[in-house]
């Protein structure tokens, strides 16, 4: 499993960040795209992707989180705390099924990707 996604510190943040051009994140990102045109994984998608699962699946996830979302990149921080770092890793976790089940992502797009604000 590559190292693509990690838990930080910074200062007194909790911070992702996930390297969306590492081999496995790519190539399911090129799935992806294939299952709807808009879904080109930069980012700023995998911020939008992210907004629109959590609010689904894990709201709780979305309160403190601030993107900071580059085109080869995406880092999310909380202010620092216990709690935060325990969502931190939450995300951390599900960004990693997400990539290592490439299937179920593409799957989620097909089926969702019109509900999703893109970039």
């Amino acid at each position: 499993m590559d190292d693509y996604v990690s838990v930080f510190q910074y200062g007194n943040q909790v911070g992702i960040s996930f390297d969306v051009e590492a081999e496995r994140p790519f190539h399911v990102g090129e799935q992806m795209n294939a299952a709807h045109e808009l879904a080109y994984m930069n980012g700023y998608n995998w911020a939008a992707l992210l907004d629109w699962y959590l609010a689904q699946r894990e709201p709780a996830l979305l309160e403190g989180l601030e993107h900071d979302p580059e085109a080869g990149s995406y880092a999310g921080y909380y202010p620092l705390s216990p709690e935060n770092e325990a969502k931190a890793k939450k995300v951390v976790e599900l960004i990693r099924a997400m990539v290592e089940d490439g299937e179920e992502a593409c799957r989620l797009v097909r089926e969702h990707g019109d509900d999703i604000e893109w970039d």
